[in-house]
């Protein structure tokens, strides 16, 4: 099961995605491993890590994947079944696009996606829709705006489930409703 999780900032995405996961850990006694793509760059980002790690349990694991999500997947295809919680796609776009600006964003997004659905892990992706305010005016902006909107595209036709989260309220876009 892949369930794609879309707000804007502070909408209550996260904290919808963990209530998910955590229900879900409860009800299959499957580990949750939370997968954090965040990079602490500065004070006010350390601040935010700090935060979303006192909401989870202390006993899901953690893994931190700022880059490789393909890699992450492909490896823990062979382990046992799990819930991952993958927090989030928009800040790894971020890291890829300042990692590899020239790189094929399609292919990048194709290969994930592979890697999502092989993977038999249930999965919660959290991303931010960040297409809802004014054209960026910076060329980077933009290009970051267009390539989340995209990936969320491609993620939402290949996700089992699509809910997005605005102030706090879920309403499901795909998929049945719990």
């Amino acid at each position: 099961m892949i369930h794609l999780i879309l707000g804007g900032a502070r909408s209550g995405k996260s904290r919808f995605a963990l209530n998910e996961a955590l229900k879900l850990s409860n009800a299959s006694n499957l580990a949750v491993t939370y997968v954090a793509t965040a990079t602490a760059f500065d004070t006010e980002m350390q601040t935010r890590i700090a935060h979303h790690k006192a909401e989870r349990p202390k006993k899901w694991g953690l893994a931190e994947v700022p880059l490789d999500l393909e890699g992450f997947l492909a490896k823990t295809t062979e382990a046992p079944p799990q819930v991952l919680l993958i927090d989030c796609l928009t800040l790894w776009l971020n890291n890829q696009l300042f990692s590899n600006p020239e790189q094929d964003f399609n292919a990048l997004f194709s290969n994930l996606i592979i890697a999502l659905k092989a993977n038999p892990s249930d999965i919660f992706l959290v991303a931010n829709e960040v297409g809802l305010g004014v054209i960026p005016m910076g060329e980077v902006s933009r290009q970051f705006v267009d390539q989340a909107g995209w990936l969320n595209q491609e993620l939402a036709k290949k996700a089992d489930k699509v809910t997005f989260v605005a102030a706090g309220l879920p309403m499901v876009l795909k998929g049945a409703a719990q």
